[in-house]
């Protein structure tokens, strides 16, 4: 007897909101699949205005509104039987962000949970890792994003320790992490992989997925230390302008990917690792998982 239903995650991060949609197919006596059908991103930055000024603007407020609007069409039109709609950093340092929150739930019809750092890298974690990894090997997760960034020790297949660092894309470009911060991750990093006689790195985020696709490899292969170094001075000699038009970067892209590179490249040199595998997986898939395994709650369409 077969079995499909639609979930849908929403993942309201600092640079970017998206919604994912996906059909989970149940047969008798075979394994669940999971069937990614549409992806959709929306630039709105949040963590341009909050980690500036505190709150987030009139202006994004509106353009979350209307996005929010836009998903909860998408859902119904798509058939979506549950959803769960997390935010995360930039919501979290928002002075007015449960009262945003609370506005698009009356007007939007979209209940928003905010999440802190420990349960995103949780969620997170509930992502088919097992699919990529050796289970006799040690790995450092690193999930960037644009407000936050979750590392989690993976070894023999099991966490071991896991921690969110206040350093993101948009807070380097806005200049808002402070060198203690830096200085806490190193340590944390050091002291959690040192006891290990080899790390190698799985990253996720939208920044990292980019860099892989334009590295060409397959999936499934990593990309190398020195690649990832050649790459980020490579785009350090492109003005913003031109790795618009030149590299052909979406121009929310353009700006956050060096800040981005910048984290991963700096936990591989703390950690040890040589390479750095992108499994192509994150927040939102992991919200997928946890919808449909129970693990956390969700809301019917």
């Amino acid at each position: 007897m077969l079995s499909i239903k639609k979930y849908a995650a929403i993942d309201i991060g600092s640079n970017a909101v998206r919604l994912l949609i996906t059909s989970v197919i149940e047969q008798d006596d075979k394994p669940v699949i999971f069937k990614k059908n549409s992806l959709v991103r929306v630039p709105i930055r949040l963590g341009a205005d909050v980690f500036v000024s505190g709150e987030i603007s009139d202006n994004n407020k509106q353009r979350m509104q209307d996005t929010m609007t836009a998903f909860y069409l998408l859902m119904k039109s798509n058939g979506v039987v549950n959803y769960k709609a997390c935010a995360t950093s930039a919501m979290r340092d928002a002075s007015n962000g449960r009262e945003v929150c609370k506005l698009i739930n009356e007007e939007c019809k979209i209940s928003i949970d905010i999440i802190d750092g420990e349960e995103e890298a949780t969620i997170i974690a509930a992502t088919d890792l097992h699919r990529f990894i050796d289970p006799n090997k040690t790995y450092l997760y690193v999930d960037v994003g644009g407000g936050s960034t979750e590392f989690s020790v993976i070894h023999n297949s099991e966490k071991i320790e896991s921690k969110s660092f206040r350093i993101g894309t948009v807070r380097l470009l806005n200049d808002s992490v402070i060198n203690d911060t830096w200085r806490s991750l190193e340590n944390w990093i050091k002291n959690h992989t040192k006891s290990y006689d080899k790390i190698e790195l799985i990253g996720s985020g939208g920044n990292i997925n980019k860099i892989f696709k334009i590295s060409g490899k397959d999936l499934g292969k990593p990309l190398s230390y020195f690649y990832l170094t050649s790459y980020y001075k490579s785009l350090q000699e492109y003005s913003y302008e031109e790795r618009i038009t030149e590299l052909n970067l979406n121009q929310d892209r353009a700006d956050v990917i060096i800040p981005a590179l910048r984290i991963y490249l700096s936990a591989m040199k703390w950690s040890g690792a040589k390479d750095i595998l992108v499994p192509k997986i994150g927040l939102s898939d992991g919200i997928i998982k946890s919808i449909y395994y129970n693990t956390i709650s969700s809301t019917t369409l």
